[in-house]
């Protein structure tokens, strides 16, 4: 029985930056590792369902709500080995951070056992958020919890403004996935 592929939980909030994430997962599951998604209905205004869907050939997972779908945070958490909020926007952290459950991240984040899984964060958002000292003490909640926060870029923002804030480049977030999984890739071959 040939090994199973590392499986990778994609998660998307509301961001534009959601078509870099989409780059990345074509990337990713071209590169071996079985991806699936979830996404806030606020990423869905940014990318559609159809396109992570076809990206994965997985159904997304966006509401907790949808009959047939009440345990996916549960079932998803016990099935992925690495998950990854990208893009983490601000309203996501500071939710994580607050232990909110009323979304699938949310939801997810708590069923995620993560002293023995990574659970990661990719930010996107204007400088300023960035900055904003709600969201800066987030991020300093969710690192003690396990969390690892993926360094923000710095330069053009989607609102024409500059700083730090840009999400991670397609290339070095598949990168530093593949690094996390890799050994789980090469038992395959």
């Amino acid at each position: 029985m040939p090994a199973a592929k590392p499986r990778l939980l994609f998660l998307l909030s509301g961001s534009i930056a959601c078509y870099k994430a989409c780059h990345a997962i074509s990337r990713l599951t071209q590169a071996g590792i079985e991806v699936r998604t979830v996404a806030t209905p606020a990423a869905l205004r940014f990318v559609g369902g159809a396109t992570l869907e076809g990206l994965t050939g997985s159904p997304v997972f966006s509401d907790v709500w949808t009959e047939g779908r009440a345990m996916d945070h549960i079932n998803l958490a016990r099935w992925a080995d690495l998950a990854l909020v990208c893009p983490a926007t601000a309203n996501t952290l500071n939710r994580l951070a607050a232990g909110l459950a009323d979304d699938p991240i949310g939801a997810l984040f708590l069923a995620w056992e993560i002293q023995q899984k990574p659970w990661w964060v990719a930010p996107a958002m204007n400088h300023a958020m960035l900055a904003h000292p709600a969201t800066q003490a987030s991020l300093a909640r969710l690192r003690p919890m396990g969390v690892r926060v993926l360094d923000a870029g710095n330069g053009a923002l989607a609102c024409g403004e500059t700083g730090e804030g840009r999400l991670i480049e397609p290339e070095a977030l598949v990168a530093q996935v593949l690094v996390e999984l890799g050994p789980r890739i090469a038992r395959q071959v």
